[in-house]
């Protein structure tokens, strides 16, 4: 992606549902090279997001994170997804088709990726969605954040342990230390899938995004900036100023890649 406005494109659902509209973000930060990948796919009946942040180094991390993107997109146009275990399915054939490029390249042999994707058939109004690592899912219904997905990291185990607050998360020192990515032997991955569709409804926004973007922007700012925004470009326009000023603040010019896809269902404050 380059360092251009947000991309923006649209998607009009079919029936009962309103318009789909949806915009890309992918900003390098303040690294010397972006391992970040951003893609999605759609067709009269399916739309397809994924967002990936890879690691391993230049020349791996990257390349994971477009591998993972490229797959997940390949395979969901082919062969439409209806049920959670065919997501879970998906980044298990994702997960090994990073680890088939490990070869390829000397700088590949420890490239990993995190990835997130979401998969909306317009004909019945639902949606679905997976991720490996800390990167997010967050979904809003009225202008309000309802849920995010949980990440497989180090801090969130401490969470989920009592041990630290939500709050904390971002400024652990170990925020970074995942329990699972693509990239991982099968035996020791770990992904998470959306229980059942979600059945869609006007006002129901999704913002897939990379921890550089969430590390920066808390879900209370999230909400606030989306009740401002008239599209979705607007809004990732306003969530990168949010990760830029916040990241001045804090004095951390060396700042993470951020990237994020977002998906407004109609007008979010329906």
């Amino acid at each position: 992606m380059s360092d251009d406005a947000p991309f923006a494109d649209s998607v009009f659902g079919l029936g009962d549902l309103p318009a789909i509209e949806l915009s890309i973000l992918s900003r390098v930060g303040g690294r010397d090279y972006n391992e970040d990948a951003c893609g999605h796919w759609h067709s009269e009946q399916y739309l397809c997001c994924v967002v990936a942040d890879g690691a391993g180094g230049h020349g791996g991390g990257d390349v994971a994170a477009r591998l993972a993107v490229r797959h997940i997109i390949e395979q969901a146009s082919a062969a439409p997804l209806h049920a959670p275990d065919e997501v879970h399915d998906l980044l298990l054939d994702t997960n090994a088709s990073v680890l088939s490029h490990r070869d390829d390249d000397p700088a590949q042999k420890d490239m990993h990726s995190t990835v997130v994707a979401l998969f909306i058939d317009l004909s019945s109004g639902t949606a679905l969605w997976g991720h490996a690592g800390d990167s997010r899912l967050y979904l809003f219904r009225g202008g309000q954040m309802l849920a995010h997905t949980r990440d497989h990291s180090v801090v969130q185990s401490l969470v989920e342990a009592g041990l630290l607050s939500p709050d904390q998360m971002r400024t652990h020192p170990q925020r970074s230390e995942l329990l699972s990515a693509l990239g991982t032997p099968t035996e020791h991955l770990k992904v998470s899938t959306a229980s059942r569709p979600w059945v869609l409804r006007e006002g129901d926004v999704f913002l897939l995004c990379t921890d550089g973007l969430w590390e920066h922007v808390d879900e209370a700012e999230m909400s606030a900036s989306l009740a401002r925004s008239n599209d979705p470009a607007d809004w990732l326009a306003r969530l990168e100023q949010s990760v830029l000023t916040h990241a001045r603040s804090t004095g951390k010019p060396r700042h993470d890649n951020f990237s994020g896809i977002a998906v407004w269902v109609g007008n979010p404050m329906a």
